[in-house]
């Protein structure tokens, strides 16, 4: 019966709170996940967003991606403070239908295959490379480099992922060889939902 419930709320997120986004197959939402875009929300296939996370801003999420519990992805120019004369909380935002400020095409890129740990926030116009690990806590202002582990405020690069770069390689065939199909379908289904909203550059 939960799985039945849980089947039920996925499908009411996916078809209708966040039809205008758009997700692979298997994703998994936590409770109380919040999601805004001012033009797309991307994601791959095998996405869990543990609970209270949220999205506030443009963003590509590939396959096999996995969030912790209070994760934010947010834009870090939602607010037009340079306005002279006018107070942060009165300004344009980037919600507004005629906002015209700095960030309005920035978005988050966030690569197969990564972690991103409790309580982390990613600011927009970052690009998070594949296989990397994002640790709890951490304000990620930066690219992150592929199969790198991370953390800190700002995040800074603590060490690689994998001992030596040969378990690097065989890690990436062995993914490649499992999940290969999968990532280039996705790639094909981000690309049809671009496509289809012609206003957002790449």
């Amino acid at each position: 019966m939960i799985g039945f419930l849980r089947q039920i709320r996925r499908l009411y997120l996916i078809k209708l709170k966040w039809k205008k986004y758009s997700f692979g197959e298997n994703v998994y939402f936590g409770r109380s996940v919040y999601m805004w875009a001012k033009h797309f929300i991307s994601v791959g296939d095998n996405f869990y967003i543990g609970k209270y996370s949220q999205i506030e801003c443009d963003a590509e999420i590939g396959n096999n991606v996995m969030f912790g519990n209070f994760v934010a992805l947010i834009g870090r120019h939602d607010h037009d403070f340079r306005m002279i004369g006018t107070p942060v909380r009165l300004a344009g935002r980037i919600r507004d239908d005629n906002y015209k400020g700095k960030g309005l095409f920035e978005k988050i890129v966030i690569n197969d295959d990564v972690w991103i740990g409790h309580g982390s926030i990613i600011l927009s116009g970052v690009t998070i490379g594949q296989g990397s690990i994002i640790g709890a806590g951490s304000v990620v202002t930066k690219d992150v480099e592929p199969f790198s582990i991370s953390a800190g405020n700002p995040a800074v690069k603590i060490k690689a992922r994998f001992a030596n770069e040969e378990d690097k390689l065989e890690h990436i065939r062995l993914y490649n060889l499992k999940y290969k199909k999968t990532e280039l379908k996705n790639i094909a289904n981000t690309r049809s939902h671009i496509n289809g909203n012609q206003a957002i550059p790449t």
